[in-house]
């Protein structure tokens, strides 16, 4: 399956929530609604800030919501969407620990009668074709693609470069194929010392990349694919004592990313937009269950963009 982007700002899904607050009002005054969000991990604010967000929603309206989390165990989380099969909620938000491991979950919730809407991290196209109401993420590939594009300004005779990746996220694959897309014309400039899987975590990554460093000293750059394993690079950056010397270029722009870009730590960041997928996600639920169960399309991507010095000092505390 063809992957079929949209493009949609800020403003944009604002508009969405204010058209369609009559619908919501209706889908909440059928009364005993309630809906269940099993994400992969709540030990990152990305993820935490989609169930606050869903959360916050579902109080306003007045929606019974209910939370579950996994921290990453794949038969956990097999085991969360089997109960939530059983127990009877109208809609689901699943971001999936392993994108081709719960088919048979999905199955169960599918059979239930159970609407799901997949977030953030897609799962396979043949699992979204035959359970999946709609995908709603951030452009992952236009966001690596952005911050690929940046590196070629800054570094326009090229340089040593190493990717931090997470290769059983399909989001993240996205994000890395986008990077060496924005390279273009200019890829042949950047010669990769290094690739490797730093897990999306700063733990993971901090080590792997200190060992990049001490073997390729004149590096010039990292590309990591998120905020986590940036800051991580960015510590083992701080500890050669090369901070400003060796970029750090992340995809995220969490609070943390912020505040690394405004410490000079970070050379770019291109945006993640957990808030508007939940927003988005929420706004499509409320409007299945209206009876609106006509789906334009089956994947919804949602913009990236760079975030600038100025927005990142407005919006310090905040996803967006």
């Amino acid at each position: 399956m063809n992957k079929k982007f949209w493009t949609i700002s800020v403003s944009t899904c604002m508009a969405i929530g204010t058209i369609a607050g009559g619908q919501i009002a209706n889908a909440a005054e059928k009364s005993g609604l309630s809906f269940a969000f099993c994400t992969n991990t709540l030990n990152n604010t990305f993820q935490s800030s989609i169930d606050s967000k869903i959360k916050e929603l579902c109080e306003a309206k007045g929606i019974e919501y209910t939370c579950l989390d996994p921290d990453y165990d794949l038969n956990k989380q097999l085991s969360q969407l089997s109960d939530v099969a059983n127990s009877g909620y109208d809609a689901v938000f699943i971001i999936p620990v392993d994108s081709a491991g719960i088919t048979a979950g999905l199955a169960e919730i599918t059979d239930a009668g159970i609407p799901i809407f997949n977030v953030d991290t897609a799962v396979i196209d043949e699992d979204i074709e035959n359970f999946v109401v709609e995908f709603v993420g951030t452009n992952a590939y236009m966001a690596g693609q952005l911050v690929g594009e940046q590196m070629v300004k800054d570094y326009p005779d090229g340089g040593d470069i190493a990717i931090l990746d997470f290769p059983s996220n399909e989001s993240c694959v996205d994000r890395v194929n986008g990077f060496l897309e924005g390279l273009g014309e200019s890829s042949d400039k950047f010669n990769i010392v290094a690739q490797q899987d730093g897990e999306a975590a700063l733990d993971a990554s901090l080590p792997l990349a200190e060992d990049i460093i001490i073997a390729n000293p004149d590096i010039d750059a990292f590309f990591c694919i998120n905020d986590p394993s940036a800051l991580g690079a960015a510590a083992a950056i701080k500890a050669a004592n090369k901070t400003g010397e060796i970029g750090v270029y992340s995809i995220d722009a969490s609070p943390d990313g912020k505040q690394a870009l405004l410490d000079g730590e970070f050379t770019a960041v291109a945006a993640q937009v957990p808030l508007q997928i939940a927003e988005y996600a929420f706004q499509e639920a409320i409007d299945y269950i209206d009876g609106n169960t006509e789906i334009d399309e089956k994947k919804v991507y949602l913009d990236s963009h760079l975030v600038t010095i100025e927005e990142a000092e407005k919006t310090i505390n905040d996803w967006q």
